[in-house]
């Protein structure tokens, strides 16, 4: 009776512990990013039974493995403490940026683009711009949060702005504008949560309009023009959608058309006509245009499920920012949120032309390996932010 007894009170203290264990972690999270990759996979085996392609089709299976090997990733950083990657953070900026160049060198061109790092022997291809951002994430996060280390100090700032700029001009030179632009909001939303006074910010903005103008004069009068051909049509096909519909602005044309034609609860999952007809490009239809597809099928409803993941995604990494004491943890938390939110916003935008068009994913649900597993990784090092909040 007493071994039994004993037994049990094992059980139980098994069972409190495991629990314990469990209420650590942000749970908010991962069901949102799980929804996510579900949505995610749905739709990329619509998309590939649409196309009929055998590529196409065995993309779901390829997206498993690597959500599979992200959430490894994501674990790994869950568990550990996030502070003993701050004397990491320099290494692996250092890192992404020798890839960054040596995607210039050695790179795969893919439609007109160097943005690949490809090794044949495994059958691996590495977008290093992914990697990029989460390391501009981290080395900044860990710059601000170094003691004395004051953001309103402009020599400060230089150093802010230079650790910003040289992955960003390299990025642009492959040229991959999109992954390029994400820099700038979630760099500017980790110095903003730092403290950066209000003159500044002003300051900023002020600047960034008068280089935009300037921009914009030096492409239209042909002075020394800055943007390949293909970007500024998508930037004019932007601002005038009827401008060349039956050349570049033809996909934004369609995607437009699925959006629309979704109506209130869709056409249901498969029965898209959009992209089952070709009328959407159905090399990126799992990818850079999977929103209209979605839009297509579930209509509304659908869309609004699938931006509320997004919002209780946001929620938890602000969450988490707002309820550590931590300063290097709060701008990592910050930083992915600028990221998803980026990424959501432009890429769904793009769709329903609110945005141009760029080669943007949406996170968790278009297809693709690279951005995936970086943003696993980010998310593993704020659900760690959140497991040690209370351990400061």
């Amino acid at each position: 009776m007493a071994f039994l007894q004993q037994k049990t009170t094992y059980h139980d203290s098994f069972l409190r512990r495991v629990f314990n264990y469990l209420k650590e972690y942000d749970f908010l999270q991962i069901g949102a990013f799980s929804a996510l990759f579900a949505i995610g996979v749905i739709f990329i085996y619509s998309t590939g039974i649409q196309v009929g392609t055998p590529t196409a089709a065995e993309a779901w299976i390829k997206q498993i493995q690597w959500i599979t090997v992200s959430l490894l990733a994501w674990a790994l950083f869950a568990v550990i403490d996030y502070r003993q990657l701050r004397p990491l953070t320099v290494i692996f900026y250092i890192f992404s940026g020798l890839l960054l160049v040596a995607v210039l060198v050695f790179g795969a061109k893919i439609n007109g683009a160097q943005r690949w790092l490809v090794f044949r022997p495994v059958g691996l291809r590495l977008q290093p711009s992914e990697l990029a951002k989460l390391s501009v994430i981290l080395f900044l996060s860990s710059l601000l949060s170094t003691h004395g280390f004051n953001v309103n100090k402009p020599r400060n700032l230089f150093y802010l702005g230079l650790a910003v700029l040289l992955p960003f001009l390299l990025i642009a030179k492959e040229p991959d504008l999109g992954s390029s632009v994400i820099l700038l909001p979630l760099s500017g939303l980790i110095v903003f949560a730092a403290g950066l006074r209000w003159r500044y910010i002003i300051t900023a903005a002020v600047f960034i309009l008068l280089v935009l103008g300037a921009e914009i004069a030096n492409e239209v009068y042909r002075i020394h023009p800055l943007l390949k051909t293909y970007q500024k049509e998508r930037v004019l096909t932007f601002l005038d959608p009827e401008r060349d519909l039956n050349n570049r602005g033809y996909n934004q044309f369609q995607a437009r058309l699925a959006v629309g034609s979704g109506g209130i609860n869709g056409k249901g999952i498969g029965q898209g006509t959009q992209n089952a007809l070709g009328f959407l490009p159905q090399s990126v239809s799992n990818n850079d245009f999977i929103f209209s597809v979605i839009a297509e099928e579930t209509g509304f409803i659908g869309c609004s499920v699938l931006i509320g993941f997004y919002l209780l995604l946001l929620y938890s990494l602000l969450r988490t920012a707002f309820s550590t004491p931590d300063h290097f943890g709060r701008y990592i938390a910050v930083g992915m949120a600028g990221m998803f939110f980026a990424h959501s916003f432009i890429n769904m935008g793009m769709s329903a032309g609110l945005t141009p068009v760029t080669g943007l994913s949406l996170p968790f649900v278009s297809y693709g390996g690279s951005f995936i597993i970086s943003a696993m990784c980010g998310l593993g090092i704020c659900q760690s932010v959140y497991r040690h909040r209370h351990r400061i």
